[in-house]
């Protein structure tokens, strides 16, 4: 649990209350979680606080003003920016005692946030100051069970642990999970306490380390079961697309580091990367220091020795365990719609044409139903991927969005939903929209009122994710298919419906992907090292080019189930393969980066290797096509070689066989479904 999202309950409600006409603190932070639910928080919401802030200012709102400042405290210390963070805790901390707010308890939130910010910038001992008063107002404010007193010794367990005091942090976090189990209508799905669980696992580590506490495999036993208590509690509660999960995926790994398992540690430390840089970016301290850990851990996988670096295990509790808060879906935003360019991506055109068209349609005729539409832009389409570009405006190339409803809702209204939505603006920022289109009506369309099976439906052949114990349903699914049932952006979703079912077709289960790992080796070994030569030495360059083919196609499905889907998403169709290629491939954490570039060579090799074969020409066009030929089999060879080295550094083979084909029974040997579909013949 963090302060942040303690602070909610404080400044902005009853203290803004009377100003409510001139700055709306409710709507300013409805708009702020849009934006993390949108995961846009390293792009948008420094622009949007600022704004809030100069509007709050300009009321002469201070209660309002606070709530600004609350957050934005927040904000700058997820982003690592602590030197810009250290006037707005002071401006907070001199607002709210100006306003005479000592002992209630928007004082308590602003000092748990201003503590809070000061203790990521290690400045402990004004910190350790500043949470003792907040925990003396807490303590005669609240009840022993309210969820801010464990926020409060959450907090201080992670200042006593960053400065070596591990006893003192193993307490208060003992007394923050009997809060919260106490406070928790479901104690399973709570993420506070799965927080919790994550933080009492690393402090026992850093027990382990200095050699403090119970014994070391008794500290391990007790760190793994509480990592994994951790992880249980976001997966039985859906709460994977949580900005918090990542905290989660990394306190695991570190223990599976510690437990020596560091090709596993290496697997979850990559997933939580993404998780971070999709909630988050790229430019934090959170990132860096589990990109750092990443990198530890696969160089102890890759290492023959096995033994453990010198120093201590990779990670620290501020790295890991991070408290920044997460919001939740919200169907308000805050966003300007972008000026009109000839290159405006459909993404932002969709966007925009929301804001300005259809939420207003929304808030006139459908206000009582407003929380319970889902909108967006997701599936077929080059913009629902970010692709699109100039070119891309020649077709399908309009003004307009989704809006997904619930089986129940859809039949109440769904129909006078479409039609308001038809009557929007044809026009807007210089685009028409293309009403005639087969793909804007009809079952075929992509724009308007959905419901959410159906619309599922209508990509998959599924109406929600088939069960994880159903592989042969799941085998049936394309990596295509499910890149267009999972791409796009969601603007808002308040209740959340939509998300949850398309969370449920980015969770491949292992057993599947592992499977799929396995055929797209298969198709390596077989159409690159095993045809390609045998093709050439033919002379029969057609063929040649179409082994080629299988095998980029495998071994760029192989790069994205690698790096694991949930992490970076699915191989789009074969149009913007490579765009998707090169995006994930550009990122610090990727396995296997340089695949993309080594295939591209490839493909621009393959004219001059298969056409035409030897004598065909002059002795020195044959010698440049010999050379060719040569050039694209050592690049087949040494993306093998790669791949293998990676299986290894996976624990998914022990072999050093670079022929990728005698690697499947290993990769298949950690299938643990029976399910015949699952193994190759």
């Amino acid at each position: 649990m963090d302060a942040d999202t303690a602070g909610k309950s404080g400044t902005g409600n009853g203290d803004a209350r009377g100003h409510a006409a001139a700055f709306d603190s409710q709507a300013f932070l409805r708009g702020l979680d849009a934006i993390f639910d949108r995961h846009r928080a390293s792009t948008d919401a420094e622009p949007y606080l600022q704004q809030a802030l100069a509007d709050a200012e300009n009321a002469h709102d201070d209660a309002g003003l606070l709530t600004v400042l609350n957050e934005m405290m927040g904000f700058y210390r997820s982003q690592s920016r602590h030197d810009d963070n250290q006037w707005i805790i002071q401006r907070a901390l001199e607002l709210a005692a100006r306003m005479g707010l000592q002992g209630t308890e928007s004082w308590v939130t602003t000092l748990i946030n201003a503590a809070t910010g000061l203790r990521a910038a290690g400045r402990y001992d004004q910190a350790r100051d500043l949470y003792s008063q907040a925990l003396q107002s807490a303590t005669t404010l609240f009840s022993a069970t309210d969820r801010r007193i464990a926020a409060l010794h959450n907090n201080l367990s992670m200042l006593y642990s960053e400065t070596g005091q591990l006893p003192q942090a193993h307490e208060e976090l003992t007394q923050a999970l009997s809060v919260l189990t106490a406070a928790s209508a479901d104690p399973s799905t709570d993420i506070d306490v799965a927080s919790t669980h994550t933080n009492l696992a690393l402090v026992l580590l850093q027990q382990m380390d200095q050699g403090r506490g119970p014994r070391g495999d008794a500290r391990l036993d007790e760190a793994e079961r509480h990592a994994r208590m951790a992880l249980d509690i976001y997966r039985h509660g859906h709460h994977e697309h949580s900005a918090h999960y990542a905290s989660a995926l990394a306190g695991f790994a570190q223990v599976l580091f510690h437990q020596r398992r560091f090709a596993q540690a290496a697997r979850i430390y990559r997933e939580s990367l993404g998780v971070i840089a999709q909630c988050y970016g790229t430019d934090n301290d959170y990132y860096r220091t589990t990109a750092h850990n990443l990198r530890e851990a696969e160089e102890q996988a890759g290492s023959a020795s096995g033994h453990r670096p010198h120093g201590r295990a990779p990670g620290s509790r501020t790295g890991n365990a991070h408290e920044a808060g997460s919001a939740g879906p919200s169907d308000e935003e805050q966003m300007k719609s972008p000026e009109p360019t000839t290159t405006m991506k459909g993404m932002d055109l969709a966007r925009a044409y929301w804001n300005e068209c259809g939420k207003p349609m929304i808030e006139e005729k459908y206000p009582q139903y407003r929380g319970r539409m889902a909108v967006g832009l997701v599936g077929h389409g080059s913009q629902c991927y970010g692709f699109d570009d100039a070119i891309s405006q020649d077709h399908d190339f309009e003004p307009g969005f989704c809006i997904w409803l619930t089986h129940e809702d859809y039949q109440e209204f769904g129909d006078s939903l479409q039609k308001d939505y038809d009557a929007l603006p044809d026009s807007f920022l210089g685009h028409r929209r293309a009403a005639r289109s087969p793909r804007a009506q009809g079952g075929g369309r992509r724009l308007g009122v959905f419901e959410i099976g159906d619309f599922f439906e209508g990509i998959t052949g599924y109406r929600a994710a088939p069960p994880q114990d159903k592989p042969y349903a799941w085998m049936m699914l394309d990596e295509p298919t499910l890149a267009a049932a999972t791409n796009g952006q969601v603007f808002a979703d308040p209740l959340g419906a939509f998300l949850r079912t398309r969370q449920g077709f980015t969770l491949m289960p292992d057993d599947v992907r592992l499977s799929l790992i396995s055929r797209r080796i298969g198709m390596m070994s077989q159409a690159g090292q095993y045809n390609v030569p045998r093709m050439l030495s033919r002379a029969d360059g057609a063929s040649a080019w179409l082994c080629i083919h299988e095998f980029t196609q495998a071994s760029a499905s192989l790069v994205f189930l690698l790096n694991n889907p949930v992490t970076v998403g699915y191989m789009p169709y074969y149009k913007w393969q490579f765009a998707a290629l090169r995006s994930i491939s550009s990122r610090i954490a990727t396995v296997l980066p340089d695949v993309c570039e080594q295939l591209e060579t490839l493909l621009g090799l393959a004219s001059s290797a298969c056409f035409a074969g030897p004598g065909a020409g002059s002795g020195e066009e044959d010698r440049g096509r010999g050379s060719a030929a040569g050039k694209a089999t050592d690049i087949i060879e040494r993306i093998c070689s790669q791949v293998a080295k990676q299986l290894r550094r996976e624990d998914l083979t022990p072999s050093d066989e670079t022929f990728l084909e005698w690697q499947r029974p290993y990769v298949e040997s950690h299938i643990a479904n029976p399910d015949p579909c699952l193994r190759s013949v």
